[in-house]
């Protein structure tokens, strides 16, 4: 997932001497744990609902409350936040994550659950777009770009390895226990921030109403809905992973495995589509990108409503869903920048949290349609895939 931050353009450095790529590793780790705090539900859904005495629906909408206060809250903590210290700010959003997570483990039922994952989503929303201003600072220009895509790319590992690993923990231990492990690392991220950044100050605040003028721009408003509905097709089902890849086959000694290939299949999507777009254009990339989609959800489906229980092509499967479900924040991102090439930072911002609003629309109608059945279900988001390719026919001549 890539979170490119809203405050970027307007970092100002606390020291004029540049600090080096090596110093923005520490925020990479941080991105890494709020990466891992966002997705890790999808490891051990169905313990905890289990343990909770929920259906597996009813615990995915965690991840729902989790996505939707994220896309409401991120410009309306940056622009409550601008003022603060930029080493305070982190430092307290991720102590905040620690406590949530741990919140989130020792909670007794449901509803203080659903209660400290909203409180996650305060800490991460607060803590993603200002590490990578942040590490903007801390570099010369000329490495500003290789700095945000370090910082990124622990929100890529996190689709890779953090699912996957609280996958394991639930295995070794329990669910409680894995967020435990991801409160500890947050925690530990706290730390680490404190220690190695310097004192940064606050940025200059831009009120909400200009972080929005964006949205009368024709083009911004064009594109922007794509996402919404490109990662409500996409990604609406990974908070159902475990259950779906049981349709197909999948056990509990294979689950991890599995969930490790989509993330490198998100990973590799994300990097391969990267680059196509610069040199074949964002059109043709979320073109082939949505048809993939299409595609793959409508093999799954058939391949679950069959009962084809074969992990190879289960393993296939999940690759080419991660990888064409995060093929398109970089296309999506390169086709805002056109619409609004003066407001860049902004668009970019807005576009993220038009993709966690995407996540929580699909998530909500994942945890509907899931107990109806897992063909039914990626069959939906199938349809909604085609319908990304129709809309994104509609709006191409949007630039």
């Amino acid at each position: 997932m890539s979170n490119i931050p809203i405050e970027a353009r307007h970092a100002v450095p606390a020291n004029p001497t540049p600090r080096g790529l090596g110093a923005t590793l520490v925020l990479a780790l941080g991105t890494f744990a709020v990466g891992t705090d966002a997705y890790v539900v999808a490891g051990f859904l169905p313990d905890m609902a289990r343990s909770l005495d929920v259906s597996e629906g009813a615990a995915g909408q965690s991840a729902t409350v989790f996505a939707i206060t994220y896309a409401l809250l991120s410009p309306v903590l940056a622009t409550l936040t601008a003022r603060v210290p930029r080493r305070a700010l982190l430092v307290c959003a991720l102590a905040v994550l620690a406590l949530a997570n741990l919140g989130s483990a020792l909670a007794p039922g449901y509803p203080l659950l659903m209660i400290t994952r909203v409180l996650a989503a305060f800490g991460a929303a607060a803590f993603t777009p200002n590490a990578g201003a942040v590490a903007a600072s801390l570099v010369a220009p000329a490495q500003r770009a290789r700095a945000l895509a370090v910082v990124v790319g622990g929100l890529t590992l996190a689709t890779a390895l953090g699912v996957p690993l609280g996958n394991l923990a639930d295995k070794v231990l329990d669910w409680r226990a894995a967020l435990g492990l991801v409160a500890v690392l947050c925690a530990l991220c706290a730390a680490a921030v404190r220690a190695v950044m310097p004192v940064l100050p606050g940025n200059p605040r831009v009120p909400l109403r200009d972080r929005l003028a964006a949205l009368r721009r024709p083009g911004v408003v064009a594109v922007l809905p794509l996402t919404v509905l490109g990662l409500a097709a996409g990604y609406g089902l990974y908070a159902y992973a475990v259950p779906i890849a049981h349709a197909l086959g999948a056990g509990p000694a294979s689950e991890m495995w599995l969930l490790f290939l989509y993330g490198v299949g998100a990973v590799a999507g994300n990097l391969v589509a990267g680059a196509a777009a610069d040199r074949r254009g964002p059109i043709r990339v979320l073109a082939v990108g949505y048809a993939a989609l299409a595609v793959t959800l409508t093999a799954f489906a058939w391949t679950a409503g069959a009962n084809i229980r074969w992990l190879p092509l289960a393993g296939l499967l999940m690759t080419a869903w991660g990888a064409s479900t995060w093929f398109q924040t970089p296309a999506q991102q390169l086709r805002l920048i056109s619409a609004a090439p003066q407001e860049t930072a902004v668009v970019v911002g807005l576009n993220a949290s038009a993709l966690y609003l995407g996540i929580a629309l699909g998530t909500a109608l994942g945890g509907v349609l899931l107990p109806v059945g897992v063909p039914v279900a990626l069959a939906a988001c199938a349809g909604l895939a085609v319908l990304c390719l129709a809309y994104l026919a509609i709006t191409r001549r949007h630039r």
